[in-house]
């Protein structure tokens, strides 16, 4: 258990350093996920083809959406994995099933991203 002193510290850490910490976790995130570069390119991807349709501010909202619902399942699913990682260094089968729902909830993700790209996009391709 924190003691007193640990305790009183977490509740004085002023809002720009929680600012820090948030750039530190994406800097956390940036070095430990191996599909980091996928973002931007994705996301630029479906910037050109939202321009270039000229998609309305709905479907906007709907990819934005989607693209944001991955990234941060993405995002937590490294969290979890790392403190997996730490908390379960050795091999033990809970861990293995706990890391391979949150990579599961990505894939989802992944897939309803895709679902709102093919239900925007298609229909104008075609």
């Amino acid at each position: 258990m924190d003691t007193k002193e640990e305790k009183k510290a977490w509740k004085e850490v002023r809002i720009g350093k929680r600012f820090l910490n948030d750039g530190r976790g994406i800097y956390v995130f940036y070095k430990t996920s191996s599909h980091f570069f996928i973002f931007p390119l994705g996301i630029l991807a479906v910037a050109i083809l939202g321009i270039y349709f000229k998609i309305s501010a709905t479907e906007w909202t709907a990819l934005v959406l989607a693209t944001g619902f991955f990234i941060v399942t993405e995002v937590f699913n490294t969290a979890i994995e790392i403190d997996i990682d730490l908390t379960s260094p050795g091999y033990h089968p809970f861990a293995r099933d706990t890391k391979d729902v949150s990579a599961a909830a990505v894939i989802l993700s992944l897939v309803i991203a895709i679902l709102v790209g093919c239900i925007i996009f298609l229909p104008k391709i075609f």
